[in-house]
């Protein structure tokens, strides 16, 4: 499944063919994706204006002057595909399943905008959707009620991350990707960080704060290295699993700057460091880590 830095790609591929354009015609070419369509889908976008489009965690927000907003999910294989009115075609953060480029019968939905761009959402998998709530209420919306704080907003700090952390017995690594906690972490960059950070991803989450309540010197480090870790990728157009490009049609970069990541039995990538990736699972996912670097905690 994308992750921030791939959904923020996507994001700033799309901005210039949606934000100041109106939507002139939606087509839907199935009832459903994840979820069904919302009731009178189509009615309701076109001759909508978007006013601007944001990101909250994995999750892309496009503002509507009819004071709604329309909230898309990628899911595992969605991607949009825009052509351009001088017959440029780019893909904004693709990600499909191979062979899946060019099938036409995964264009689910097709649309049309004002300044001649045509935005085409497609999605082998169908496990994205889209939804319209009023704009006044997104923060209260079932998709982002209970949602924790943006990693790359002013509101990740060692303070909060030790507020939040505090008390908990569960390891970092399931701390980390707890939405409801920190929104849009995903598996790669809380490997990538945890690495970063040196701590072991089996740490308990509460030794990031004092018995104060105030951050450890880990909490600082690790507040510092996910902020990076993530400008880092956005920077490189996210990381190429499957078959990814973003808006020049490159591929995403970041995956060549993996220390730990799916490296298992490789030397670790730290500046002096002689130690080689190891992998455990936690709640069922690979765990990437550097013994060395990173100190299992003591039982």
């Amino acid at each position: 499944m994308p992750e921030l830095p791939e959904v923020e790609t996507v994001r700033l591929g799309l901005a210039a063919a949606l934000v100041g354009a109106r939507f002139a015609r939606v087509h839907l070419r199935r009832p459903n994706l994840r979820f069904p369509f919302p009731e009178r889908f189509a009615a309701r976008l076109e001759g909508r204006a978007v006013t601007d489009l944001a990101r909250r965690a994995k999750y892309l927000v496009a503002g509507l002057d009819s004071g709604e907003s329309l909230i898309l999910h990628l899911g595992m294989s969605g991607r949009f595909d825009v052509a351009l009115p001088d017959g440029r075609n780019l893909s904004p953060g693709d990600f499909y399943l191979e062979g899946a480029l060019g099938n036409a019968k995964h264009d689910h939905v097709v649309m049309a905008m004002s300044n001649g761009a045509t935005v085409t959402y497609n999605d082998v998998r169908r496990f994205g959707f889209m939804d319209l709530v009023p704009t006044e209420s997104l923060g209260t919306c079932r998709h982002f009620a209970g949602m924790g704080i943006e990693p790359l907003s002013d509101a990740l700090t060692p303070q909060a991350v030790a507020r939040l952390f505090r008390g908990r017995i569960t390891p970092l690594k399931a701390a980390l990707l707890d939405q409801r906690l920190i929104a849009g972490l995903g598996n790669i960059y809380v490997c990538e960080a945890l690495h970063r950070a040196g701590l072991h991803p089996e740490t308990p989450a509460g030794s990031l704060a004092k018995a104060d309540g105030t951050p450890t010197p880990g909490a600082k480090r690790l507040t510092r290295v996910i902020g990076e870790v993530l400008r880092e990728a956005v920077a490189a157009g996210g990381s190429t699993l499957r078959d990814y490009a973003h808006t020049d049609g490159g591929s995403g970069a970041f995956q060549h700057a993996f220390r730990v990541y799916d490296r298992v039995g490789q030397p670790c990538g730290a500046k002096g460091c002689t130690g080689t990736i190891g992998r455990i699972v936690q709640s069922g996912r690979s765990t990437f880590f550097c013994a060395s670097c990173q100190v299992r905690p003591a039982k």
